[in-house]
């Protein structure tokens, strides 16, 4: 039985995927005395793990060094290592393909790895989101057809949605409620039995559907309620009102509210990608979901305002954007992590390019960074910061010195409200 052997440190469970989502929870598994094997197809991280070295800022390399050294924490390319294991879990990505369609090929990659690895009694539990049915419609198949074994009867299939936070100090993979939901209630004892070994509470839901359903509306939620806030900003924008104030002011409010803020546009692995694997398995069923996709329509147009705001700006200063020399502060998605991931710093950046701006970023915590093929990297430095026409805001790092930004530059335009707090002259700053 998994839980006894759970129960006994006789356990070995690996984790496909060492990425954002992955490596903190194999790290937290093997630091409470699971044997953990971490797997990814990357080699050159697979060498840094086995180093000690992380790569994931969430998680210290002097936490997950001690854990490699001492042999509860492992990382191979090689799927042959997931025979030795109980339980495999999978944390790969799952990202939008250029269509805005779901692109689930590296779950279906790694479960065609699994299939060719796999043994009776086993746990496998797809962690990386997807549409609600994908575990059971698609995983499940694929599992029985290369092994010949039957899911819910010679091994346990479940659907766990992560739930990481990238740069959150308050809440992790301890003391984040976990859900659960297995093909069958021996796949849900499994897998309830798994994470209880390391996280503080796990919820146990009737079926992977509903686990995948979860996350979802987890991230939906957010992604409307921003796209809300995003077009409050714009409207505030043409009526003259500072969005920001408005927010504060209705936030005072006991009941029945709850802030959320606009921004240069969604970022991240979950906000911007997530609903629309909802939307798109509601088209395959003849049915829009148009909450989703009215916010996406006014989320993805926001990188496009903060261009069109900065271009405006200049203007009042009988400053051409083309030919101007910009610095866009932050690319990281939210403040004091390294994630550039769907950034709409990305966009901001190419749009700027596009009409003839002459741009530059400057990231303490992303040094450079490669997309499209297309390598930037980091200005060293703000000693240049009067030189340039306009410095855009778009990360709100607490390693800024907005005082000094909104003092040294010719124009700002603030997309986060960074620079409430500065009270020195304000008329050269632009807010959302």
């Amino acid at each position: 039985m998994l839980a006894e052997k759970l129960k006994n440190r006789e356990a070995t469970v690996a984790v496909i995927g060492l990425g954002y989502v992955g490596l903190p929870l194999a790290v937290r598994m093997a630091g409470v005395g699971v044997r953990t094997v971490g797997i990814d197809v990357q080699q050159a991280r697979v060498d840094r793990i086995n180093q000690g070295i992380s790569d994931i800022g969430d998680v210290p390399s002097e936490v997950m060094a001690p854990l490699v050294a001492s042999g509860m924490l492992r990382a191979y390319s090689e799927f042959s290592s997931l025979k030795s294991a109980d339980a495999v879990v999978i944390c790969v990505p799952t990202p939008l393909s250029k269509t805005r369609d779901p692109d689930n090929s590296y779950i279906v990659r790694a479960t065609e790895s699994i299939g060719a690895n796999m043994k009776a009694g086993q746990l496998f539990v797809l962690e990386s989101t997807t549409y609600p049915g994908f575990t059971r419609e698609v995983m499940v198949p694929m599992l029985e057809k290369a092994s010949g074994l039957k899911a819910g009867t010679d091994f346990n299939v479940a659907f766990s949605p992560e739930r990481i936070d990238p740069g959150n100090e308050k809440y992790g993979v301890k003391n984040t409620t976990k859900i659960v939901g297995g093909l069958t209630p021996a796949c849900s004892a499994a897998v309830h039995a798994l994470y209880s070994t390391f996280i503080d509470h796990v919820k146990t839901v009737s079926s992977p559907d509903c686990a995948e359903m979860v996350k979802l509306l987890e991230n939906t939620f957010r992604a409307v309620n921003i796209g809300l806030v995003n077009e409050v900003a714009l409207m505030s924008n043409k009526l003259g009102l500072n969005v920001f104030e408005i927010i504060d002011a209705a936030a005072t409010k006991p009941f029945g509210f709850m802030p959320f803020y606009p921004g240069p546009g969604l970022g991240g692995h979950c906000i911007p990608i997530d609903p629309l694997y909802l939307s798109w398995k509601l088209r395959t069923m003849n049915y829009q979901a148009r909450f989703i996709e009215l916010a996406d329509t006014i989320n993805t147009a926001m990188p496009a305002h903060v261009v069109t705001r900065t271009q405006d700006a200049l203007n009042e200063r009988s400053k051409a954007l083309k030919g101007s020399k910009i610095l866009v502060l932050g690319v990281a998605y939210k403040r004091d992590i390294d994630d550039f991931r769907e950034s709409p710093a990305i966009t901001v950046l190419d749009l700027l390019e596009k009409k003839g701006a002459l741009v530059q970023y400057y990231d303490p915590h992303v040094p450079s960074f490669r997309e499209d093929g297309h390598l930037r990297s980091s200005i060293a430095d703000l000693s240049q910061l009067p030189s340039y026409d306009a410095v855009l805001v778009i990360t709100d790092h607490t390693a800024f010195d907005y005082n000094d930004i909104v003092a040294r530059s010719q124009l700002v335009v603030d997309t986060r409200n960074a620079t409430k707090n500065v009270k020195a002259s304000r008329a050269h700053v632009y807010g959302l």
